[in-house]
């Protein structure tokens, strides 16, 4: 069967389909006379339990363990029950508070909110509710990753700019024709390469982050995952270029 067959199949989108593949929950042959996936009953079967299993909240990291075999199902069933009623109770929980705030007849304002009328001790309601911290820190760990990412490959291309400026011949390769090089320019332009990955994440980002805001999506993590691959792009022509003059 082919991706357009197994979406009519199993209701699901080819991109979730893909990411079952991608993560190996799930591995189609490919015709190789064509080089297409080729997909089994068995294989959209395989689809419809891994989707349901994600509807139960259950990780793909879990779900790859029950299909090696690693742990039962009856087990992860179980544990998840005791997540989700730990879940059940801290939304209870919350939505308890949240009533007592609009139980007065005057409206709350964030000025007016006063948090010790409603926590008696603020630490000991930070250490029952630690897990939505520990999201928060997750989170800003995930986007200063980024982050790290761009300096990391902004200082490679400074470095490697920097180092082989010295040993490079006054006039650099920049375009080739055939194999051969066919226009050169000034050996300054090696420091092109840092200073382009500075212009990408300065002046291009907001670009990028309005044309998605534009189209529906509202992710500062996508537009650095799509700044960090023009910036590796950039790295990458920085190497080739040095590599095509020393070798």
């Amino acid at each position: 069967m082919t991706i357009k067959e197994m979406e009519q199949l199993t209701g699901l989108k080819r991109s979730n389909i893909r990411f079952y593949e991608k993560e190996k929950l799930i591995t189609p042959t490919r015709n190789e006379s064509n080089g297409y996936r080729e997909y089994t009953k068995e294989d959209a079967e395989n689809i419809k339990k891994i989707a349901y299993l994600r509807t139960l909240g259950i990780s793909i990291e879990e779900i790859q363990k029950i299909l090696n075999r690693e742990v039962d199902l009856y087990d992860v069933v179980e544990n998840q029950i005791r997540t989700l009623e730990r879940e059940i109770s801290d939304l209870e929980n919350a939505k308890a508070m949240c009533e007592r705030m609009v139980s007065s007849k005057e409206k709350i304002t964030y000025d007016d909110l006063d948090i010790e009328k409603y926590v008696t001790n603020p630490k000991e309601y930070w250490k029952l509710n630690g897990g939505i911290f520990r999201l928060d820190v997750v989170s800003f760990l995930y986007m200063w990753g980024r982050n790290i990412v761009w300096g990391i490959i902004t200082i490679a291309c400074l470095l490697v700019a920097g180092l082989s400026f010295r040993n490079l011949p006054a006039e650099i390769p920049v375009q080739w024709s055939g194999g051969t090089a066919n226009s050169f320019a000034d050996k300054r332009l090696i420091f092109a390469f840092p200073a382009a990955c500075v212009i990408t994440r300065f002046l291009l980002r907001p670009f990028i982050w309005r044309c998605l805001k534009t189209h529906g999506i509202d992710s500062d993590l996508l537009t650095d995952d799509i700044v960090n691959f023009f910036c590796l792009v950039i790295f990458a022509v920085e190497i080739f270029l040095v590599l095509s003059v020393f070798l």
